[in-house]
């Protein structure tokens, strides 16, 4: 009771944040020592390690109330840090969620070609998928991104509770109760205000949720048909988006100047500009401002609009069945079948959820409905049990989702575990006056143990080609890591005539053409690894060689270039299966300006 404080602050690092607020129950005088900012500000240090900076942390300091307030949003947004993907398009999905200004940003990689100045110098093209605020107190705010009819949007909801072992983010609909002010029915409050309240256990068994289970209030969104969910969410965005205004368009997360300026004075107007975005929207999420129908809440949707949307549609098909006598014979072969159509015309992404055993365990819409007075989206990030292939996880092909990659940090007998990126061809990292366009790889190499022996897998999560090459997840070359390779590295020198240094090689296989587009066949190739920090695989035959260098994504993102993002529903998760980019369409910017690139797609969309 007699240590002086900085004593007792340096012991408060042994200290989770829920042992400090458990210390400050015992008594007065703990309390006093456990709420003090020196003893918290340790503890978002400790939390922010491997993504927020302590720079970071004291300029964020003057967003929210305290440094326990801060710590408390670090803690709820720290499992969200990280690269989530989703199978489709197959040119790769890859979101990449980083610190903004109190606040985390999801950012989707878009599929290009390597610009004239190379991957570390070039700007990195990408959009806005979502973004998680930290209130003054801070608890937390989602708001997904969205273009619609030339302009920018945002579309408010609630974040529930997130696991800090969650692989998956769902985007949902949720009804909600106004005698509880409009929160989850089955969520006590969005402000964490009771911070050790972690939760610790997977949270959703068959898409249910612990609290679903217990109260028995809520439908799950997931037992829905995919057609309901797919409408059911597009109807709720519609209502409750709101247009971003001019100051709220500026930078999401500070910028790195191409001329590689960072002094004081152009980090301080960063600040600025981002402090005065993040209150803006904060403002709107609360007040609903811009709006004029009178809601207080603009994440909540009015459920009678909501109902009337549906019953019109539903009236809509009757009417035009009525008349259509193909219709009337399809249905009712359906029928015959067991076989059912959705409520809004749009067919199931797979077979089995038209089947007659898999339409007993949908939920009716109206039964979803009748769960609450309002309705609104939510962020909802799980742990479910995945399996994978080769590292790359198996998908649902039906769910508004997107998985996380693990990514083992580098370490011994693991060291080239990570984000790498590159192109085909030598020498590395450049186009050529023969190539000017070389596409944009990213792969996540990890490491796996197959019939005794070490295997390093390089999976593709990105792929800049104009035409898919390879599917969303293969792996383009295997790797037996304790298989030296007799072969030496066909180039000796770099462009500039330096000498290369090759330090080893190993023996492996790459990605070839096979037996169908989904199952490749592979050939034999080597691995080197460079002195540089290059790896180069490198097939036999026909002496192709993929080069690559480890990846700060986080960095490069700040010195990219943003464009336009994709509308709300779809800018979440691209369902659709796509053997072409989807994303360059909606982007104006020279990095897709060849010409056969261009006359491609117009060839394509007209």
């Amino acid at each position: 009771m007699s240590l002086p404080d900085d004593v007792f602050t340096i012991m408060s690092k042994s200290l989770t944040p829920r042992d400090v607020c458990s210390l400050s129950l015992c008594c007065r005088n703990l309390n006093e020592l456990a709420v003090s900012d020196k003893v918290w500000v340790r503890q978002c240090k400790t939390v922010g390690v491997g993504f927020v900076g302590y720079r970071d942390i004291v300029e964020w300091r003057e967003g929210v109330s305290c440094y326990k307030s801060l710590c408390r949003f670090l803690l709820g947004v720290k499992p969200l840090i990280g690269i989530w993907v989703h199978q489709n398009p197959e040119l790769g999905n890859v979101v990449y969620v980083m610190p903004g200004f109190v606040s985390v940003v999801g950012c989707r990689i878009i599929p290009q070609e390597l610009g004239p100045l190379g991957i570390e110098d070039g700007p990195l093209l990408w959009a806005s998928v979502f973004e998680v605020i930290g209130d003054f107190d801070g608890s937390l705010a989602f708001f997904l991104h969205g273009r619609e009819r030339d302009c920018d949007y945002v579309y408010p909801g609630l974040l529930k509770p997130v696991n800090g072992a969650c692989n998956v983010l769902l985007l949902e609909v949720e009804p909600r109760n106004q005698s509880s002010g409009g929160k989850l029915l089955h969520s006590k409050s969005l402000s964490h205000h009771n911070l050790d309240r972690r939760i610790r256990r997977p949270d959703t068994v068959n898409g249910v949720s612990r609290s679903q289970r217990v109260s028995g209030l809520v439908v799950s969104f997931s037992r829905l048909a995919f057609g309901d969910r797919r409408r059911l969410l597009e109807l709720v965005a519609d209502q409750v988006r709101l247009k971003v205004p001019d100051l709220a368009i500026g930078p999401l997360f500070p910028q790195v100047r191409d001329d590689g300026e960072d002094d004081v004075e152009s980090l301080q107007k960063d600040m600025k500009l981002l402090s005065e975005r993040r209150l803006q929207l904060m403002n709107m999420y609360k007040l609903g401002m811009g709006r004029n129908d009178g809601r207080i809440d603009p994440s909540q949707a009015e459920l009678s609009k909501i109902k009337k949307s549906f019953n019109g549609e539903e009236c809509h098909m009757y009417n035009t069945k009525r008349k259509n006598i193909a219709g009337y014979f399809k249905d009712s072969l359906k029928s015959i079948l067991g076989r059912s159509s959705s409520i809004n015309g749009g067919r199931s992404s797979n077979s089995r959820s038209s089947s007659s055993n898999s339409e007993n365990k949908h939920v009716q819409l109206h039964e979803f409905l009748k769960s609450g007075d309002t309705i609104g989206l939510s962020l909802q990030a799980s742990t479910v049990k995945l399996s994978t292939y080769r590292a790359w996880p198996n998908m649902h092909d039906n769910r508004f989702a997107l998985y996380k990659l693990p990514m083992r940090i580098p370490a011994s007998g693991q060291e080239y575990s990570g984000l790498w990126g590159g192109t085909f061809g030598w020498p590395p990292g450049r186009p050529t006056e023969d190539k000017p366009g070389k596409a944009l790889f990213f792969l996540v190499l990890s490491y796996q143990e197959s019939e005794g022996q070490r295997l390093l897998i390089a999976t593709k999560i990105l792929e800049g080609t104009h035409y898919v090459l390879h599917p969303n997840g293969s792996a383009m070359f295997v790797v037996k890591v304790d298989e030296i390779s007799p072969d030496t590295f066909p180039w000796y020198t770099y462009e500039d005539s330096r000498r290369v240094d090759v330090k080893c090689a190993y023996n492996g296989e790459g990605i070839a053409n096979g037996y169908g587009f989904r199952y490749p066949g592979s050939k034999p190739g080597s691995l080197f690894i460079i002195e540089d920090g290059l790896l180069a695989f490198v097939w036999k035959e026909s002496r192709a060689v993929l080069t690559l260098k480890r990846l700060n994504l986080q960095e490069l993102l700040k010195k990219g270039e943003r464009v336009p993002s994709l509308p709300p529903i779809v800018n979440f998760a691209y369902l659709t299966k796509s053997y072409s980019n989807v994303f360059a369409g909606f982007s104006n910017t020279n990095c897709f300006s060849s010409t056969r690139y261009i006359l491609y797609y117009l060839i394509l969309f007209m």
